[in-house]
């Protein structure tokens, strides 16, 4: 078990766009759209990232106040630049959340719950910053199943090297899926538990495409990938583009499903 071949840091914004920035930009509107919530609301994007969400959050749910919260300094940063004062944004961890209680009327988090040491502790400063009846909503790839272009690299990986199967996102991260996510929001206390599927459509315009943000080093994924020396990062590179599906023009079509889940405050 080498566990140098496991990271779970996110601190560059660049690293994390080529890789799945690209398509997590993608996934929040659709959520957003889902969850429907009514103009005018004070928002709070928990783990905001290099800033996709909060940004949705400011295009298309005309909000009071939107503000993030990011733990990563490197994140933050990218973050204050793509959004560019239209939120506010604090370095913070989820668990000890600089607001005052009951200050904010939706709590939101995109791709991070799995990522977070004590999603309990999380949740409850979400409940706690919360008015009652308002909102918490998260979503998470659905890396166990059909988040195609990370499943298909650890079965690739796998494949090569079983004894690497537990640093499977979809092994490790058993949150990932409706079941799990329903039964933590609702030991929160939360009411109205509803959960769906985001599914979009993740096209590369040939292997490289899909290969080249394998290499940013930064992730579960690319973190392996980085820790291997060059002969099995060969080896790995050739038998991953064995197995994906590539059409007649180079170009592989996958899906990517999020998770999205919603609850009221009480």
């Amino acid at each position: 078990m080498n566990s140098t071949r496991l990271s779970d840091s996110w601190e560059q914004g660049n690293p994390y766009e080529r890789y799945i920035g690209r398509w997590s930009r993608q996934v929040a509107p659709r959520f957003l759209d889902w969850l429907n919530y009514p103009a005018g609301r004070r928002w709070l994007d928990i783990g905001c990232g290099t800033g996709a969400l909060s940004a949705a959050i400011v295009d298309h749910c005309a909000p009071r106040l939107a503000a993030g919260v990011e733990l990563s300094r490197g994140f933050l940063k990218t973050a204050q630049e793509n959004l560019a004062g239209r939120a506010l944004l604090f370095q913070g961890a989820a668990a000890r959340l600089p607001f005052a209680p009951a200050s904010v009327d939706a709590v939101v988090s995109g791709l991070v719950l799995n990522f977070i040491p004590d999603q309990p502790a999380a949740l409850a400063e979400m409940v706690r910053v919360t008015v009652r009846g308002g909102l918490i909503g998260a979503y998470l790839w659905d890396y166990a199943g059909q988040m195609e272009l990370i499943r298909l690299f650890w079965e690739a990986v796998v494949d090569l090297n079983p004894g690497d199967a537990w640093l499977d996102e979809g092994t490790r991260f058993p949150v990932c899926r409706p079941e799990a996510l329903a039964a933590l929001f609702s030991r929160a206390g939360l009411r109205e538990v509803t959960t769906t599927a985001i599914d979009l459509p993740t096209r590369f315009a040939s292997f490289d495409d899909y290969w080249q943000p394998f290499l940013g080093g930064q992730g579960p994924a690319p973190a392996y990938v980085a820790a291997l020396n060059a002969a099995d990062r060969d080896r790995l590179r050739d038998h991953l583009r064995q197995r994906l599906p590539l059409q007649a023009d180079g170009a592989i079509s996958l899906v990517a499903r999020a998770w999205a889940i919603r609850g009221t405050v009480v």
